[in-house]
């Protein structure tokens, strides 16, 4: 992976800024650790657009695939960030249209790409990207982002001028950038713990959305809205065959992913928790790569009671280890490493999102000293229905509208709109005509399948994750691995396996669609030990596939997600440090907060009378932002 910057001049104005070259050097600069093995600038159409690079080399070490990167013929300039996986092939058909190569990149590969099917080739690539192309006879810069949304790119137009980068931090070394919150950001990461929109917390910065492209002409005054050139579409097949039969396909195409994403002139090596995604990945990575090293990370249960005692996996990962005869590598975090990493995380991060992220910043760190390249579970649960107590709010629902809006009520993962009413009384009137419902609902309005069968309603809550949920996810993955100079890589997003996979019967997913068990989110491994005790279910036809390569113990285990015992640390080990910002009347998210509003509910979990950890931790998170960003 690396990192990319640039700018472009709106309406054939002059730069608005002096020294645009140097500014594109600070925008680089600031993102050095997504790609500390080179660099690049770029000055074309005679000082209009500027084109940035930072290079974290893993195809073709040489010199011959830096970046910035031309074509042969100088009129067409990339800046690009990503792996292509089946660059080998769409070379062999690029030199049969009578391209000609002068590196063994990736890079040079997708810029053909382009040069030869225009737009059309972004379907064609089958990896994780994102990349700007400049077309200097069209005068047009197009800025593209890979179907999943796993590496991000960031945009906003600065006076007379379209900034974008890898990393918003780079974006506001622009002299112009103002600082503001976005509050309506504010409001839907406090719903759902996420940020649904393409918006940013801070106003005026957009992230291209997964599966688009951003094309401007250089007379353009504003700039337009991106173009969708792929979707998730989960639906029935209306022929439906025999499970054995989808099983069969499902192995081979989960053996090719994986083996298609060990293409590298580096090291590489493997996340291996104690389940079976992880698991799988490894046990077929191992059989290529016969010294492969793995890594996983467990937390210290001394002051963990009740469900938490259940979140330290090691023991699996290392049975799994042995079995696969890898290099096993693992840590033990503790409840003072979330305060010590906290700033340089969300520094990383930027925008907060799913989850408590700071046990994969510590697994990133582990396994940066010591591969350069690493396999993630990362998509498996969101493709293949592994959140059966989610989806199951679809039944016994009138028609799709109501459906929609249960969803929409389960889905307030932080705070219900009753109590942002209270908690953000500050800003509450700025932020009242700003629906989060509406937002929402306008995800679920892109969905072509709107049958009000429970089949469909699950398949649309599984588009609905694929959008929203797990580009969450992917976002923190690639910002935590870079943090590290390391490159993550996600075989469940192999565009062959996805598309064979959302067309799988959802009766082949979950085995219990009769039964409706509902779960509270907030209590972590409570809703999974639960749900599998009432149901037996979730992702039904991979954990028999993925028989062939782990034991059954693992496949037919509870699912155990990457958590550490934080509802415990904060009522212990971890309650000065939220007390340090919550009884702080200093604290800046208190200028957008009520007080004794925030005091209520983090009293509510420190007396045991509710769980609050996945507020609590958002708290902390947004407190440092601030500090940051704002």
């Amino acid at each position: 992976m690396c990192g990319i910057a640039g700018l472009m001049n709106l309406n054939r104005t002059d730069c608005s800024v002096k020294n645009a070259g140097m500014l594109v050097k600070k925008m680089t600069d600031i993102i050095a650790h997504r790609g500390p093995d080179g660099e690049g600038c770029e000055v074309l159409d005679d000082g209009h657009v500027y084109m940035g690079h930072r290079r974290l080399a893993v195809i073709d070490l040489s010199e011959r695939a830096r970046q910035p990167m031309h074509s042969l013929d100088k009129r067409f300039t990339i800046t690009y960030n990503g792996e292509v996986y089946n660059y080998r092939e769409l070379r062999r058909q690029l030199k049969a249209k009578g391209f000609r190569f002068f590196s063994d990149s990736d890079t040079e590969v997708v810029l053909n790409a382009y040069i030869a099917w225009g737009v059309e080739a972004f379907e064609k690539l089958n990896g994780v990207f994102a990349f700007g192309i400049w077309d200097n006879c069209r005068k047009q810069l197009v800025l593209v982002r890979d179907r999943y949304g796993a590496r991000p790119l960031y945009y906003s137009k600065v006076g007379n001028q379209l900034v974008f980068a890898s990393e918003y931090k780079a974006i506001l070394e622009h002299p112009q950038f103002r600082r503001e919150v976005n509050l309506e950001s504010l409001k839907e990461y406090f719903t759902f713990q996420n940020i649904f929109s393409n918006n940013s917390l801070l106003r005026n910065v957009q992230l291209l959305e997964s599966g688009s492209y951003l094309k401007v002409d250089y007379s353009m005054e504003e700039l337009p809205e991106p173009k969708i050139y792929w979707e998730y579409n989960f639906y029935e097949d209306t022929d439906i065959r025999a499970k054995e039969e989808y099983e069969e396909e499902l192995n081979r195409l989960f053996q090719n992913a994986v083996m298609r994403q060990l293409v590298s002139d580096v090291s590489i090596g493997s996340y291996l928790s104690g389940g079976i995604d992880s698991g799988s990945i490894t046990a077929i990575a191992s059989k290529k790569i016969s010294d492969l090293k793995t890594f996983t990370c467990g937390f210290d249960l001394h002051s963990a009671s009740g469900i938490e005692l259940a979140f330290d996996e090691r023991e699996k990962a290392e049975y799994m280890s042995y079995l696969f005869k890898t290099e096993h590598y693992e840590m033990v975090l503790k409840s003072g490493d979330m305060e010590r990493c906290m700033r340089n995380l969300v520094w990383h991060i930027e925008d907060p999102r799913v989850g408590q992220s700071y046990p994969n910043y510590y697994a990133a760190k582990l396994a940066s000293q010591f591969v350069k390249v690493v396999l993630a579970g990362t998509g498996g649960d969101e493709i293949f229905a592994g959140y059966p107590w989610r989806y199951y709010r679809a039944a016994n629902c009138k028609d799709y509208d109501e459906y929609v809006k249960n969803y929409y009520c389960y889905w307030q993962r932080l705070l219900s709109e009753k109590e942002q009413e209270d908690i953000f009384s500050p800003i509450y009137e700025k932020t009242r005509n700003y629906s989060t419902e509406s937002i929402f609902r306008g995800i679920f309005e892109r969905v072509s399948h709107k049958e009000n069968t429970l089949e469909q309603n699950i398949n649309n809550a599984l588009y609905l994750e694929a959008r929203t949920f797990l580009n969450g996810l992917l976002i923190i993955e690639d910002k935590i691995s870079m943090a590290f100079g390391l490159e993550s890589r996600v075989p469940f997003l192999d565009n062959d396996l996805v598309d064979f996979a959302m067309k799988i019967p959802v009766k082949y997913k979950l085995s219990n669609l009769d039964k409706v068990v509902l779960v509270n989110e907030n209590n972590a491994g409570n809703k999974k030990q639960f749900y599998w005790q009432k149901s037996n279910d979730g992702k039904t036809i991979l954990r028999n596939v993925m028989e062939k390569y782990v034991p059954k113990e693992i496949t037919r285990d509870v699912k155990q997600g990457f958590s550490a015992p934080d509802a415990s640390w904060f009522r212990g080990e971890s309650i000065a440090y939220v007390k340090s910002i919550v009884d702080n009347p200093n604290s800046r998210i208190y200028e957008y907060m009520d007080k004794k509003a925030v005091q209520a509910a983090v009293s509510g979990h420190m007396s045991g009378k509710t769980n609050r950890r996945l507020f609590i931790w958002s708290l902390l998170n947004f407190e440092t932002w601030l500090h940051l960003y704002a």
